[in-house]
């Protein structure tokens, strides 16, 4: 069919006409902000009940498509990183067992109410271009401290911490501080990132020497302004540097 759903109940009852059953995503979307590590969670509808932003896969659409598709309609941002690090199955994540009162008008045996296997994303973007966005289920969408995240429905918090380790893991053959850093920053800035990530204290000057040898950092002549200290030079990434360096391979140690 062409067009989808238009209300919940026309979702509840008919969303697999639509959406391939058994298989979903769920996506945890980081960003960083004044110094932490934050996640866009979900608050349903009429509940106290919290999640992960998620969704369902379209007959027709491919399953990174689906994924890229639900960080577009809650961040309104295009061009994402993402990272497919994980499914979950365990058979007692079947929906209607533990999951959120906003289903409580699906019939037993709906297509909803079934055993779901999800695939599990994560993706970083710059705090400042994102616009959170709820959806049909939610009444808000906004950005938790990481440190702070409730308990929130199904394995979503498993999901959460699972994404938190393949994130650590990736710093040591990606850097993430291209997407979750505005374009000039500061050395000071970058370690605070891989700090806050890793939820340790990094040597300053063997990490600016780790980073530096990559190779793919532009030192520019203007520094940042205002401060109490001396003002560090800023930097930028290379886009042409940075693309060969991940086609020939990165070799870091952070993790």
């Amino acid at each position: 069919m062409d067009s989808l759903p238009d209300t919940i109940e026309e979702f509840l009852q008919q969303g697999e006409l639509y959406y391939m059953p058994h298989l979903s995503v769920d996506c945890v979307v980081f960003g960083f902000h004044d110094g932490h590590l934050k996640v866009l969670l979900l608050e349903l509808s009429d509940t106290n009940e919290w999640c992960l932003p998620g969704g369902f896969i379209q007959h027709t659409e491919p399953l990174d498509a689906a994924a890229v598709r639900t960080v577009n309609q809650r961040t309104g941002l295009k061009d994402i990183y993402l990272r497919q690090f994980h499914t979950f199955g365990d058979p007692l994540r079947q929906r209607g067992k533990n999951d959120t009162k906003i289903l409580k008008g699906a019939k037993s045996d709906s297509w909803i109410m079934k055993r779901f296997i999800t695939i599990g994303y994560w993706a970083l973007v710059e705090y400042s271009k994102a616009v959170p966005i709820p959806d049909q289920f939610s009444s808000q969408c906004c950005w938790v401290n990481v440190t702070k995240v409730p308990s929130l429905i199904l394995d979503h918090n498993l999901i959460l911490e699972k994404a938190l380790q393949s994130l650590r893991l990736s710093l040591n053959d990606y850097p993430v501080g291209k997407d979750l850093l505005s374009e000039k920053f500061t050395m000071p800035e970058l370690r605070r990132l891989y700090e806050t990530i890793l939820n340790r204290k990094l040597d300053r000057r063997n990490f600016q020497k780790q980073i530096l040898s990559m190779g793919i950092l532009e030192r520019l002549k203007e520094k940042k302004k205002g401060g109490a200290h001396r003002s560090p030079f800023l930097y930028r990434f290379d886009k042409r540097k940075y693309l060969r360096a991940l086609k020939q391979g990165l070799r870091t140690s952070f993790a």
